[in-house]
Protein backbone atom coordinates (compact mmCIF):
# COMPACT_ATOMS: atom_id res chain seq x y z
CA UNK A 1 0.00 0.00 0.00
CA UNK A 2 1.36 3.41 -0.95
CA UNK A 3 0.04 6.49 0.87
CA UNK A 4 0.80 10.16 1.34
CA UNK A 5 0.71 9.91 5.13
CA UNK A 6 1.08 6.83 7.33
CA UNK A 7 0.12 7.24 10.98
CA UNK A 8 1.46 4.68 13.43
CA UNK A 9 -0.97 4.56 16.33
CA UNK A 10 -4.72 5.14 16.56
CA UNK A 11 -5.01 7.06 19.83
CA UNK A 12 -6.03 10.72 20.26
CA UNK A 13 -2.93 12.10 18.50
CA UNK A 14 -2.94 9.39 15.83
CA UNK A 15 -6.58 9.34 14.81
CA UNK A 16 -6.74 13.14 14.85
CA UNK A 17 -3.65 13.32 12.63
CA UNK A 18 -5.11 10.77 10.23
CA UNK A 19 -8.42 12.60 9.90
CA UNK A 20 -6.76 16.01 9.50
CA UNK A 21 -4.36 14.73 6.82
CA UNK A 22 -7.32 13.23 4.93
CA UNK A 23 -9.21 16.53 5.20
CA UNK A 24 -6.26 18.18 3.46
CA UNK A 25 -6.57 15.79 0.54
CA UNK A 26 -4.06 13.12 1.50
CA UNK A 27 -4.31 9.40 1.01
CA UNK A 28 -3.92 8.22 4.60
CA UNK A 29 -3.43 4.94 6.42
CA UNK A 30 -3.62 4.63 10.20
CA UNK A 31 -1.90 1.54 11.61
CA UNK A 32 -3.19 0.31 14.97
CA UNK A 33 -2.35 -3.03 16.58
CA UNK A 34 -5.35 -3.12 18.95
CA UNK A 35 -8.74 -4.41 17.74
CA UNK A 36 -10.32 -1.05 18.59
CA UNK A 37 -9.28 2.48 17.69
CA UNK A 38 -8.88 5.21 20.27
CA UNK A 39 -5.64 4.25 21.99
CA UNK A 40 -5.20 4.13 25.76
CA UNK A 41 -7.51 7.11 26.27
CA UNK A 42 -10.64 5.69 24.70
CA UNK A 43 -10.06 2.00 25.40
CA UNK A 44 -8.42 1.72 28.84
CA UNK A 45 -7.77 5.27 30.05
CA UNK A 46 -9.66 8.51 30.33
CA UNK A 47 -12.98 7.43 28.83
CA UNK A 48 -13.66 4.25 30.87
CA UNK A 49 -12.24 5.88 34.00
CA UNK A 50 -14.53 8.89 33.68
CA UNK A 51 -17.48 6.60 32.99
CA UNK A 52 -16.78 5.11 36.43
CA UNK A 53 -16.47 8.64 37.82
CA UNK A 54 -20.05 9.29 36.69
CA UNK A 55 -21.24 6.11 38.37
CA UNK A 56 -19.42 7.10 41.56
CA UNK A 57 -21.02 10.55 41.48
CA UNK A 58 -24.47 9.06 40.95
CA UNK A 59 -24.06 6.58 43.82
CA UNK A 60 -22.78 9.30 46.17
CA UNK A 61 -25.60 11.69 45.22
CA UNK A 62 -28.24 9.02 45.81
CA UNK A 63 -26.77 8.17 49.20
CA UNK A 64 -25.94 11.61 50.56
CA UNK A 65 -27.26 14.48 48.47
CA UNK A 66 -30.75 13.60 47.25
CA UNK A 67 -32.29 13.78 50.74
CA UNK A 68 -30.72 17.20 51.33
CA UNK A 69 -32.46 18.43 48.18
CA UNK A 70 -35.79 16.93 49.23
CA UNK A 71 -35.73 13.76 47.15
CA UNK A 72 -36.35 10.61 49.16
CA UNK A 73 -35.37 7.24 47.78
CA UNK A 74 -34.86 3.75 49.08
CA UNK A 75 -31.35 2.93 50.28
CA UNK A 76 -29.30 2.83 47.04
CA UNK A 77 -27.20 -0.19 46.14
CA UNK A 78 -24.15 -0.33 43.91
CA UNK A 79 -24.66 -2.80 41.07
CA UNK A 80 -21.05 -3.09 39.97
CA UNK A 81 -21.88 -5.44 37.11
CA UNK A 82 -24.03 -2.68 35.61
CA UNK A 83 -21.30 -0.12 36.36
CA UNK A 84 -18.91 -2.25 34.30
CA UNK A 85 -21.47 -2.76 31.54
CA UNK A 86 -22.06 1.00 31.34
CA UNK A 87 -18.33 1.67 31.16
CA UNK A 88 -17.90 -0.88 28.37
CA UNK A 89 -20.85 0.55 26.44
CA UNK A 90 -19.36 4.04 26.59
CA UNK A 91 -16.01 2.70 25.35
CA UNK A 92 -17.68 0.80 22.49
CA UNK A 93 -19.60 3.90 21.41
CA UNK A 94 -16.56 6.15 21.43
CA UNK A 95 -14.14 3.72 19.75
CA UNK A 96 -16.80 2.83 17.19
CA UNK A 97 -17.26 6.53 16.56
CA UNK A 98 -13.60 6.88 15.57
CA UNK A 99 -13.95 3.99 13.12
CA UNK A 100 -16.98 5.73 11.60
CA UNK A 101 -15.05 8.99 11.30
CA UNK A 102 -12.26 7.15 9.48
CA UNK A 103 -14.76 5.77 7.01
CA UNK A 104 -16.41 9.17 6.52
CA UNK A 105 -13.04 10.85 5.88
CA UNK A 106 -11.59 8.11 3.70
CA UNK A 107 -8.88 7.03 6.14
CA UNK A 108 -7.67 3.46 5.69
CA UNK A 109 -7.45 1.61 9.01
CA UNK A 110 -4.73 -1.04 8.94
CA UNK A 111 -5.32 -3.33 11.92
CA UNK A 112 -1.94 -4.88 12.75
CA UNK A 113 1.45 -4.36 14.35
CA UNK A 114 3.51 -1.85 12.39
CA UNK A 115 7.29 -1.50 12.45
CA UNK A 116 9.45 0.97 10.53
CA UNK A 117 11.89 -0.77 8.20
CA UNK A 118 13.24 2.46 6.71
CA UNK A 119 12.47 6.17 6.34
CA UNK A 120 9.62 5.48 3.90
CA UNK A 121 8.26 2.04 4.81
CA UNK A 122 6.32 0.43 7.65
CA UNK A 123 6.08 -3.36 7.68
CA UNK A 124 2.76 -4.80 8.88
CA UNK A 125 2.93 -8.10 10.73
CA UNK A 126 0.98 -10.60 8.62
CA UNK A 127 0.02 -7.93 6.08
CA UNK A 128 1.13 -5.73 3.22
CA UNK A 129 3.87 -3.16 3.76
CA UNK A 130 2.85 0.50 3.85
CA UNK A 131 5.08 2.92 1.94
CA UNK A 132 4.64 6.60 2.59
CA UNK A 133 5.73 10.09 1.67
CA UNK A 134 5.39 11.26 5.28
CA UNK A 135 4.75 9.42 8.53
CA UNK A 136 3.48 10.41 11.97
CA UNK A 137 4.53 8.41 15.03
CA UNK A 138 1.72 8.38 17.60
CA UNK A 139 2.30 5.21 19.58
CA UNK A 140 1.49 6.75 22.96
CA UNK A 141 2.84 5.59 26.32
CA UNK A 142 2.65 2.73 28.78
CA UNK A 143 2.48 2.51 32.60
CA UNK A 144 5.81 2.02 34.35
CA UNK A 145 6.65 -0.08 37.41
CA UNK A 146 9.42 0.73 39.89
CA UNK A 147 11.84 -2.06 40.90
CA UNK A 148 10.16 -2.89 44.21
CA UNK A 149 10.33 -6.50 45.47
CA UNK A 150 6.96 -8.23 45.14
CA UNK A 151 5.47 -5.72 42.72
CA UNK A 152 5.19 -8.47 40.10
CA UNK A 153 2.30 -10.03 42.03
CA UNK A 154 -0.90 -10.47 39.97
CA UNK A 155 -2.66 -8.53 42.71
CA UNK A 156 -0.54 -5.50 41.80
CA UNK A 157 -2.26 -4.00 38.76
CA UNK A 158 -1.88 -0.92 36.60
CA UNK A 159 -4.80 1.26 35.52
CA UNK A 160 -5.71 -1.14 32.71
CA UNK A 161 -5.82 -4.04 35.14
CA UNK A 162 -7.93 -2.08 37.62
CA UNK A 163 -10.43 -1.16 34.90
CA UNK A 164 -10.82 -4.86 34.07
CA UNK A 165 -11.98 -5.77 37.60
CA UNK A 166 -15.44 -7.31 37.87
CA UNK A 167 -15.75 -6.95 41.66
CA UNK A 168 -15.16 -4.04 44.00
CA UNK A 169 -12.13 -4.78 46.21
CA UNK A 170 -12.70 -4.42 49.93
CA UNK A 171 -9.27 -2.85 50.43
CA UNK A 172 -7.18 -1.01 47.82
CA UNK A 173 -3.70 0.45 48.17
CA UNK A 174 -2.78 3.08 45.59
CA UNK A 175 0.94 3.46 44.97
CA UNK A 176 1.36 6.99 43.64
CA UNK A 177 -0.67 10.06 44.54
CA UNK A 178 -0.62 11.65 41.09
CA UNK A 179 -3.58 12.24 38.83
CA UNK A 180 -4.34 8.61 37.94
CA UNK A 181 -3.85 7.37 41.48
CA UNK A 182 -6.05 10.06 43.01
CA UNK A 183 -8.83 9.58 40.47
CA UNK A 184 -9.05 5.85 41.17
CA UNK A 185 -8.75 6.43 44.92
CA UNK A 186 -11.72 8.79 44.71
CA UNK A 187 -13.79 6.39 42.58
CA UNK A 188 -13.27 3.29 44.73
CA UNK A 189 -13.77 5.17 47.97
CA UNK A 190 -17.19 6.17 46.65
CA UNK A 191 -17.81 2.53 45.68
CA UNK A 192 -17.22 1.54 49.33
CA UNK A 193 -13.60 0.38 49.19
CA UNK A 194 -11.18 1.09 52.03
CA UNK A 195 -8.51 3.11 50.21
CA UNK A 196 -4.92 3.89 51.22
CA UNK A 197 -2.57 6.10 49.18
CA UNK A 198 1.22 5.83 49.46
CA UNK A 199 3.06 8.76 47.86
CA UNK A 200 6.80 9.48 48.07
CA UNK A 201 6.36 13.27 47.69
CA UNK A 202 4.93 15.61 50.38
CA UNK A 203 1.62 16.24 48.58
CA UNK A 204 -1.00 14.57 46.44
CA UNK A 205 -1.11 15.74 42.79
CA UNK A 206 2.35 17.23 43.45
CA UNK A 207 2.67 19.07 40.12
CA UNK A 208 -0.53 21.05 40.73
CA UNK A 209 -0.97 24.31 42.65
CA UNK A 210 -0.15 23.62 46.30
CA UNK A 211 -3.40 25.12 47.55
CA UNK A 212 -5.31 22.71 45.31
CA UNK A 213 -3.23 19.78 46.57
CA UNK A 214 -3.97 20.71 50.19
CA UNK A 215 -7.68 21.11 49.45
CA UNK A 216 -7.84 17.66 47.88
CA UNK A 217 -5.92 16.14 50.78
CA UNK A 218 -8.35 17.71 53.23
CA UNK A 219 -11.35 16.42 51.29
CA UNK A 220 -9.86 12.93 51.05
CA UNK A 221 -9.17 12.86 54.81
CA UNK A 222 -12.78 13.84 55.45
CA UNK A 223 -13.88 10.96 53.24
CA UNK A 224 -11.70 8.48 55.11
CA UNK A 225 -9.04 7.96 52.44
CA UNK A 226 -5.77 7.22 54.26
CA UNK A 227 -2.77 9.16 52.97
CA UNK A 228 0.85 8.27 53.68
CA UNK A 229 2.81 11.15 52.16
CA UNK A 230 6.60 11.44 51.91
CA UNK A 231 6.69 7.64 52.20
CA UNK A 232 8.28 5.15 49.82
CA UNK A 233 6.99 1.64 49.21
CA UNK A 234 9.80 -0.84 49.95
CA UNK A 235 8.25 -4.28 49.48
CA UNK A 236 5.02 -6.13 48.73
CA UNK A 237 4.22 -9.56 50.17
CA UNK A 238 1.63 -11.72 48.40
CA UNK A 239 -0.12 -14.08 50.82
CA UNK A 240 -2.35 -15.58 48.14
CA UNK A 241 -5.58 -14.14 49.50
CA UNK A 242 -4.24 -10.64 50.14
CA UNK A 243 -1.16 -8.38 50.03
CA UNK A 244 0.93 -6.74 52.71
CA UNK A 245 2.45 -3.47 51.52
CA UNK A 246 5.57 -2.22 53.31
CA UNK A 247 6.40 1.48 53.25
CA UNK A 248 8.15 4.22 55.18
CA UNK A 249 10.08 3.16 58.28
CA UNK A 250 8.63 -0.27 58.97
CA UNK A 251 4.99 0.62 58.32
CA UNK A 252 2.61 -1.86 56.65
CA UNK A 253 -0.94 -2.05 55.34
CA UNK A 254 -2.90 -5.06 54.11
CA UNK A 255 -5.06 -4.94 51.00
CA UNK A 256 -6.83 -7.13 48.46
CA UNK A 257 -5.56 -5.22 45.43
CA UNK A 258 -2.84 -2.69 44.73
CA UNK A 259 -2.89 -0.05 41.99
CA UNK A 260 0.57 0.85 40.71
CA UNK A 261 0.29 4.37 39.27
CA UNK A 262 3.73 5.94 39.38
CA UNK A 263 3.87 7.34 35.87
CA UNK A 264 3.94 6.50 32.17
CA UNK A 265 6.79 6.21 29.67
CA UNK A 266 6.85 6.96 25.93
CA UNK A 267 6.33 3.88 23.74
CA UNK A 268 9.25 4.49 21.40
CA UNK A 269 11.15 1.20 21.54
CA UNK A 270 10.30 -1.81 19.43
CA UNK A 271 8.68 0.08 16.55
CA UNK A 272 11.72 0.31 14.29
CA UNK A 273 12.62 3.95 14.78
CA UNK A 274 16.29 3.03 14.52
CA UNK A 275 15.74 1.63 11.03
CA UNK A 276 14.03 4.86 10.02
CA UNK A 277 16.88 6.93 11.45
CA UNK A 278 14.66 8.63 14.06
CA UNK A 279 16.42 9.48 17.30
CA UNK A 280 14.73 9.07 20.67
CA UNK A 281 15.56 8.69 24.35
CA UNK A 282 13.77 7.60 27.51
CA UNK A 283 11.60 10.73 27.36
CA UNK A 284 10.37 9.93 23.87
CA UNK A 285 10.88 11.07 20.30
CA UNK A 286 12.42 14.53 19.99
CA UNK A 287 10.55 16.98 17.76
CA UNK A 288 10.56 20.68 16.92
CA UNK A 289 7.62 23.08 17.10
CA UNK A 290 6.25 21.56 13.89
CA UNK A 291 6.38 18.13 15.53
CA UNK A 292 9.03 17.12 12.96
CA UNK A 293 11.66 14.61 14.09
CA UNK A 294 15.30 14.62 12.97
CA UNK A 295 14.13 12.77 9.83
CA UNK A 296 12.42 15.48 7.73
CA UNK A 297 9.47 13.38 6.51
CA UNK A 298 8.68 11.77 9.88
CA UNK A 299 6.74 13.52 12.65
CA UNK A 300 5.70 12.54 16.17
CA UNK A 301 2.70 13.58 18.24
CA UNK A 302 1.09 12.74 21.56
CA UNK A 303 2.64 10.95 24.54
CA UNK A 304 5.46 9.45 22.47
CA UNK A 305 6.67 12.94 21.54
CA UNK A 306 7.62 13.57 25.16
CA UNK A 307 5.80 16.85 25.83
CA UNK A 308 2.48 16.61 27.68
CA UNK A 309 0.85 13.28 28.51
CA UNK A 310 -2.68 14.50 27.91
CA UNK A 311 -5.25 13.42 25.35
CA UNK A 312 -6.31 16.99 24.61
CA UNK A 313 -2.77 18.10 23.82
CA UNK A 314 -2.41 14.98 21.69
CA UNK A 315 -5.38 16.15 19.63
CA UNK A 316 -3.70 19.47 18.86
CA UNK A 317 -0.28 17.93 18.26
CA UNK A 318 -1.87 15.50 15.81
CA UNK A 319 -3.45 18.35 13.87
CA UNK A 320 -0.14 20.24 13.69
CA UNK A 321 1.82 17.16 12.61
CA UNK A 322 -0.73 16.33 9.92
CA UNK A 323 -0.78 19.83 8.48
CA UNK A 324 3.01 19.87 8.20
CA UNK A 325 3.09 16.35 6.79
CA UNK A 326 0.75 17.56 4.05
CA UNK A 327 3.02 20.48 3.14
CA UNK A 328 1.37 23.22 5.15
CA UNK A 329 3.04 25.38 7.80
CA UNK A 330 1.80 24.92 11.36
CA UNK A 331 3.39 25.21 14.79
CA UNK A 332 2.22 24.08 18.19
CA UNK A 333 3.19 27.40 19.81
CA UNK A 334 2.72 27.77 23.56
CA UNK A 335 -0.96 27.08 24.16
CA UNK A 336 -2.72 27.36 27.49
CA UNK A 337 -3.00 23.69 28.48
CA UNK A 338 -5.78 22.75 30.93
CA UNK A 339 -4.99 20.25 33.69
CA UNK A 340 -8.28 18.51 34.60
CA UNK A 341 -8.37 16.00 37.46
CA UNK A 342 -11.59 14.02 37.91
CA UNK A 343 -11.47 13.43 41.64
CA UNK A 344 -14.27 14.39 44.01
CA UNK A 345 -13.84 17.30 44.49
CA UNK A 346 -12.66 17.97 40.96
CA UNK A 347 -9.44 19.91 40.47
CA UNK A 348 -8.47 21.86 37.36
CA UNK A 349 -5.81 24.38 36.52
CA UNK A 350 -4.40 26.24 33.53
CA UNK A 351 -1.40 28.50 33.14
CA UNK A 352 1.01 29.02 36.01
CA UNK A 353 0.53 27.79 39.55
CA UNK A 354 0.98 30.41 42.26
CA UNK A 355 4.48 29.13 43.06
CA UNK A 356 5.50 29.22 39.40
CA UNK A 357 4.11 32.74 39.01
CA UNK A 358 6.00 34.01 42.06
CA UNK A 359 9.21 32.43 40.80
CA UNK A 360 8.91 34.60 37.68
CA UNK A 361 7.19 37.77 38.89
CA UNK A 362 8.00 37.85 42.60
CA UNK A 363 5.97 40.27 44.70
CA UNK A 364 4.06 41.51 41.63
CA UNK A 365 1.85 38.41 41.79
CA UNK A 366 -1.68 38.94 43.08
CA UNK A 367 -4.11 36.16 43.92
CA UNK A 368 -7.89 36.32 44.13
CA UNK A 369 -9.96 33.55 45.66
CA UNK A 370 -13.71 32.97 45.74
CA UNK A 371 -15.12 30.10 47.83
CA UNK A 372 -18.07 28.24 46.34
CA UNK A 373 -20.09 29.07 49.46
CA UNK A 374 -20.44 32.60 48.00
CA UNK A 375 -21.91 31.38 44.70
CA UNK A 376 -25.65 30.71 44.62
CA UNK A 377 -25.54 27.88 42.05
CA UNK A 378 -23.07 25.93 44.16
CA UNK A 379 -25.13 26.47 47.32
CA UNK A 380 -28.34 25.27 45.67
CA UNK A 381 -26.56 22.18 44.32
CA UNK A 382 -25.56 21.19 47.85
CA UNK A 383 -21.85 21.13 47.07
CA UNK A 384 -19.70 24.07 48.18
CA UNK A 385 -16.38 22.30 48.63
CA UNK A 386 -13.49 24.27 47.16
CA UNK A 387 -12.96 27.59 45.42
CA UNK A 388 -11.80 29.47 42.33
CA UNK A 389 -8.39 31.12 42.37
CA UNK A 390 -7.05 33.64 39.87
CA UNK A 391 -3.35 34.48 39.57
CA UNK A 392 -2.16 37.66 37.83
CA UNK A 393 0.75 40.10 37.84
CA UNK A 394 0.08 43.65 38.96
CA UNK A 395 2.33 45.56 36.52
CA UNK A 396 0.10 45.09 33.46
CA UNK A 397 -2.71 43.06 34.99
CA UNK A 398 -1.87 40.01 32.86
CA UNK A 399 -3.75 36.88 33.85
CA UNK A 400 -1.16 34.16 34.57
CA UNK A 401 -3.21 31.23 35.78
CA UNK A 402 -6.49 29.94 37.14
CA UNK A 403 -7.01 27.07 39.57
CA UNK A 404 -10.42 25.61 40.43
CA UNK A 405 -11.34 23.05 43.07
CA UNK A 406 -14.93 21.90 43.38
CA UNK A 407 -18.06 21.18 41.36
CA UNK A 408 -17.57 21.00 37.57
CA UNK A 409 -14.04 22.40 37.82
CA UNK A 410 -12.99 20.37 34.78
CA UNK A 411 -15.73 21.97 32.68
CA UNK A 412 -15.27 25.50 33.98
CA UNK A 413 -11.52 25.59 33.29
CA UNK A 414 -12.25 25.89 29.55
CA UNK A 415 -13.32 29.49 30.12
CA UNK A 416 -9.94 30.23 31.68
CA UNK A 417 -8.14 28.52 28.77
CA UNK A 418 -9.73 30.96 26.34
CA UNK A 419 -8.87 33.92 28.61
CA UNK A 420 -5.20 32.90 28.81
CA UNK A 421 -4.88 32.18 25.09
CA UNK A 422 -6.39 35.62 24.43
CA UNK A 423 -3.81 37.17 26.80
CA UNK A 424 -6.61 38.65 28.88
CA UNK A 425 -6.04 40.96 31.80
CA UNK A 426 -7.57 40.38 35.20
CA UNK A 427 -9.84 43.37 34.50
CA UNK A 428 -11.24 41.64 31.41
CA UNK A 429 -12.23 38.66 33.53
CA UNK A 430 -13.59 40.77 36.38
CA UNK A 431 -15.59 43.12 34.13
CA UNK A 432 -17.11 40.36 32.00
CA UNK A 433 -20.82 39.61 32.43
CA UNK A 434 -21.22 36.15 33.96
CA UNK A 435 -24.60 34.43 33.59
CA UNK A 436 -26.55 34.21 36.84
CA UNK A 437 -27.02 31.91 38.64
CA UNK A 438 -24.13 29.75 37.36
CA UNK A 439 -20.86 28.37 38.60
CA UNK A 440 -19.11 30.60 36.05
CA UNK A 441 -19.75 33.50 38.41
CA UNK A 442 -17.03 32.06 40.64
CA UNK A 443 -14.35 32.94 38.10
CA UNK A 444 -15.57 36.53 37.80
CA UNK A 445 -15.86 36.90 41.57
CA UNK A 446 -12.34 35.58 42.15
CA UNK A 447 -11.04 38.20 39.72
CA UNK A 448 -13.00 40.89 41.56
CA UNK A 449 -11.44 39.70 44.83
CA UNK A 450 -8.00 40.04 43.26
CA UNK A 451 -8.79 43.66 42.36
CA UNK A 452 -10.22 44.46 45.79
CA UNK A 453 -13.71 44.89 44.33
CA UNK A 454 -15.52 41.78 45.62
CA UNK A 455 -19.31 42.04 45.50
CA UNK A 456 -20.46 38.75 47.03
CA UNK A 457 -17.75 38.51 49.69
CA UNK A 458 -16.99 40.89 52.54
CA UNK A 459 -13.98 43.16 51.96
CA UNK A 460 -10.64 41.84 53.15
CA UNK A 461 -9.30 43.50 56.27
CA UNK A 462 -6.42 45.84 55.64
Amino acid sequence: MNVDVAVLGGGPAGYTAAIRAAQLGGKVACIEVEPKLGGTCLRVGCIPTKAWVQSAHAYHDARERFAKLGVRTAEPELDFATVVTWKDAVVDQMTGGVASLFKANGVEWVNGRGTFTGPSTIAIEGGEDVTFTSAIVATGSYPTRPPIPGLDSPRCVDSTGLLSQTEVPARLVVLGGGIIGCEFASIFNRFGTEVTIVEMLPHLIPTEDEDASKELEKAFRKRGIAQHLSKQCTQVDDHGSHLTVHFGEGETVDCDLMLVSVGRAALAEGIGLEAAGVTFDRKGVGTDGHRRTNVPNIYAAGDVAGYWQLAHTGFREGEVAAENAMGHEATIGDPAVPRPIYTDPEVAGVGLTEAQARAVHGDAVVVGRCPWAAIARAVMSGDTTGWVKTIHESTYGELLGVVIVGPHATDLIGEAVVALDAESTIETVADGVAPHPTLAEGIKEAALVALGRAIHLPPRRR
